[in-house]
């Protein structure tokens, strides 16, 4: 189960990353504003927030696994045909699919992985899973180095008709991984009821549990926020407003990319020690200086892109790294799928709205201006874990 979910939320990034880094060839090519390229992401962001809410519903009535397969395959198919586009139309249609397997991939791996991991090691376990993330991202900028340096105008399609990669996972994920004994007790008990599948959404908003999808939704819409909102545009500022090469620019990504490895798998032992709540408060600060500060760095100083790029790294990926595993114990085993599905998408899609907000804002206030806005998310984060239960150590199984 690890395994499975370590290389789907890997490969899920490999294919996620291909669009920020190809997005200023795409608008190159289909003549597109900063508004329209903002709207790419918006829709694919769009679209994982209903795939993750649908598919956690059906991983609490139809099984983990069976979902995580389904939407493995759709985010590979939808994000390798999105390289035969044509027009900013069918962009637009082939990344929202693509977003709907991407949603729906975190909702039955991670609710999968927390439901058999110790209660005690369960926040590193998550972490070095999500760490996979970091590593499917270095892929997808290195994949964008090399196609980008030697292929032309069509780079894009290239870089994206690479995407089908992650279909191969499913082999191992049919031959390898069982349910967990949660998931195959709801399977069991929704058999023999009569209720309609949207009756798990319904729960979330009843009284007991009501203030907590409420809370979690603005923690899932804050790290999110600030995570798309700077990591969108993170290409594009290194290009054109610090005017770095291709090369240039997947160098200084590494950095930042080493660092959001080192926050995933930091942040995770954090958990284990910390505990939930500190462990988000301490990243969500340190993003909101680490955003302003690596955004406002002087022309001509670039070498401090490389000095502060592993804290941003640090500071933005340490804190998504407690979602999987704070979501899942915040929800009992009936509506667990769910409800980290929606919490978790349902922030993913408002958290749409920062990349194409930024595109918005950097014409009248510049592009490093703009990707301030990535700080108010960590603010949002803040507020609601400070209304949230600890759930260190709760047995969830």
């Amino acid at each position: 189960m690890f395994w499975a979910g370590f290389a789907g939320w890997g490969l899920d990034a490999f294919d996620f990353n291909t669009l920020p880094l190809a997005l200023g060839a795409i608008a190159t090519a289909f003549s597109l504003s900063s508004t329209e390229s903002g709207w790419i992401m918006t829709v694919t962001l769009l679209a994982s927030a209903v795939g993750g809410a649908l598919a956690g519903l059906l991983s609490d009535r139809l099984g983990r696994v069976r979902i995580l397969m389904i939407t493995i395959a759709t985010f590979a198919v939808f994000t390798a045909l999105s390289g035969l586009s044509q027009n900013y139309e069918q962009m637009l249609v082939f990344k929202g699919f693509q977003g709907l397997g991407f949603g729906g991939e975190f909702a039955a791996g991670a609710v999968l992985i927390a439901e058999v991991a110790p209660a005690e090691q369960r926040g590193r376990l998550l972490g070095y899973v999500h760490s996979s993330w970091a590593i499917g991202w270095g892929c997808a900028v290195l994949a964008y180095t090399l196609i980008f340096s030697h292929a032309g105008p069509d780079a894009w399609r290239y870089l994206f008709f690479l995407g089908i990669l992650p279909a191969f996972a499913l082999l191992f994920v049919r031959r390898n991984v069982k349910d967990s004994d949660a998931s195959k007790e709801n399977r069991r008990l929704a058999a023999g009821q009569t209720t309609s599948l949207w009756s798990g959404l319904g729960a979330l908003f009843h009284r007991d549990l009501r203030r907590t999808t409420l809370l979690a939704v603005l923690v899932g819409i804050g790290v999110q926020g600030g995570y798309f909102a700077v990591f969108t545009w993170l290409p594009s500022y290194l290009h054109t407003e610090r005017g770095l090469t291709v090369v240039g620019t997947g160098g200084y990504l590494s950095v930042v990319i080493v660092g959001c490895f080192l926050g995933y798998v930091c942040a995770g032992h954090m958990h284990d020690r910390l505990g939930r709540r500190a462990t988000f408060i301490l990243f969500s600060v340190s993003g909101v200086l680490c955003v302003v500060a690596y955004t406002w760095i002087p022309q001509g100083a670039n070498g401090l892109l490389l000095v502060l790029g592993v804290p941003l790294g640090v500071a933005a990926c340490g804190s998504l790294a407690g979602t999987g595993v704070f979501f899942s114990e915040l929800f009992p085993s009936r509506v667990r799928g769910t409800g980290v599905g929606v919490v978790h998408n349902f922030g993913r899609g408002v958290a749409a709205f920062f990349p194409s907000l930024v595109g918005a804002l950097s014409p009248v206030f510049g592009l490093k201006a703009a990707m301030g806005v990535g700080a108010l998310g960590y603010v949002l984060v803040i507020i609601g874990v400070l209304g949230l239960p600890e759930t260190k150590g709760r047995q969830i199984a």
